[in-house]
């Protein structure tokens, strides 16, 4: 056994959970190692040391002073209003960090939301709230979206179709043309050559 090994064994050996070959091995080594005996002589001077300090008991007051200290367990003496009682629960509510949250993603959708229907914050006025206004002009603004998309199809469609027929054409008159080539080669072998004159 290594000093090394000694050193981490040697605290299971102190506290008794050492058994077997390990602690035979141990107890080999530290009759054999004089720095491992004196670092285990003085481990167990600090342990009966320690062993033999009193139990010291916390003064009385001690447990007092700690519940009195933690805000949460506290008990509540005070009498809170009506109006306390009412809204003391939403303020502990709204103080909570997700709500706050929430409020404040709620606060900054509002103008990204008016500004993609077309409306610009610093222009409103007070009429401009009215909801039977706001709905008006929501519904506005999905006909109009509405309307561009359907148009936006059809130009496409349209566009699909004039391609389509312009591309049949083209390859109609592609055919039509080797067709005429393929009659003009046939009318071409059908007529016989003239014989050249013979040369004198």
């Amino acid at each position: 056994m290594t000093c090394a090994e000694f050193e981490i064994l040697f605290c299971d050996y102190v506290d008794g959970g050492l058994q077997g070959l390990a602690k035979t091995e141990l107890e080999a080594h530290l009759a054999s190692c004089a720095t491992c005996a004196q670092l285990a002589e003085e481990i167990q001077g600090a342990v009966a040391f320690i062993g033999r300090a009193e139990q010291v008991e916390p003064p009385a007051e001690l447990v007092t002073r700690i519940l009195h200290d933690i805000p949460s367990v506290r008990p509540k003496k005070e009498r809170r209003s009506w109006f306390g009682r009412f809204f003391g629960g939403m303020k502990d509510a709204v103080l909570q960090p997700r709500f706050a949250m929430g409020i404040a993603m709620t606060l900054l959708s509002i103008p990204m939301l008016a500004y993609l229907m077309g409306i610009n914050p610093r222009q409103l006025s007070l009429s401009d709230l009215n909801p039977a206004k706001i709905w008006v002009t929501v519904e506005d603004r999905a006909h109009r979206v509405w309307d561009h998309a359907v148009k936006y199809f059809d130009n496409m469609r349209l566009v699909i179709e004039v391609q389509s027929r312009l591309k049949q054409w083209s390859e109609q008159d592609q055919a039509q043309q080797q067709r005429l080539q393929q009659q003009k080669q046939q009318q071409e072998q059908k007529t016989p050559t003239a014989p050249k004159e013979r040369q004198k």
